[in-house]
């Protein structure tokens, strides 16, 4: 199931059906971020003709993409430091010569038929379309919350028996030809109030110190005398050459 891509720029009229498909889709805590909460909105108002839907028949949303025109000089040590460093990056005035990938979100009811796979070839064609001749997207490992104590350094290295990586979504880009580059221990700071932390993990931290909570990729530490949670997600960086 591919669909057919429309971006923001040609049907700003669908962002907010395709929130509503989506929201759910990620745990709360990831729809905040330090650097995030400043750019994201940016990407429809100021970026519309990289960030599309994926439609099915009588319009029905099959993705939530977004993506980022950034400059790169082709090297794992060149690259933006996570998701954060890719928006930054992204604003910074230089002229971008690949794009980077930043989400891509598929409903619930039409997971597990391709659509991300159709969304990420969706993706590569827009790609092109601007003349770029990579994507690079710093991948969210989705079966990392399971293994949240694993550095991420070792589990970008992980394989299947068959030779194929371990995590699902890393899995969808390497059958489309990506390769990883490097993993990215800090790609997107989430720092907030223990309050916050709280509502958003449904857990109590009754003293300071790292904890594990559903749905992170790492653990957050907690400091009560400053009333703060930090947060990294880790990240690996894939490239898929066009």
């Amino acid at each position: 199931m591919r669909g057919v891509a429309v971006t923001v720029a040609d049907r700003p009229d669908l962002s907010e059906k395709a929130w509503q498909c989506t929201s759910d889709l990620m745990p709360e805590y990831n729809n905040h971020g330090d650097v995030l909460d400043e750019y994201w909105p940016r990407l429809t108002a100021e970026l519309p003709e990289y960030q599309f839907h994926l439609l099915g028949d009588d319009e029905q949303i099959l993705a939530r993409a977004r993506s980022i025109p950034l400059h790169w000089d082709g090297t794992p040590d060149g690259l933006p430091p996570g998701i954060d460093g890719a928006l930054i990056r992204g604003f910074d005035g230089r002229e971008p010569n690949v794009l980077c990938a930043l989400l891509v979100a598929v409903p619930r009811a039409v997971q597990g038929r391709g659509v991300s796979a159709g969304a990420l070839m969706a993706m590569s064609g827009i790609a092109r379309r601007h003349g770029f001749k990579s994507l690079i997207a710093p991948v969210r490992p989705s079966a990392k919350e399971r293994y949240p104590l694993v550095p991420i350094d070792r589990y970008a290295t992980w394989r299947r028996p068959d030779g194929l990586l371990f995590d699902p979504w890393m899995r969808v880009h390497e059958r489309l030809g990506a390769g990883v580059l490097k993993p990215e221990q800090q790609s997107l700071r989430i720092t907030s109030t223990v309050a916050d932390w709280e509502g958003w993990t449904g857990l109590a931290f009754p003293e300071s110190g790292a904890y594990w909570f559903p749905g992170g990729l790492a653990t957050v530490d907690i400091d009560l005398s400053a009333d703060r949670g930090l947060y990294f997600e880790p990240n690996v960086w894939m490239h898929h050459q066009l």
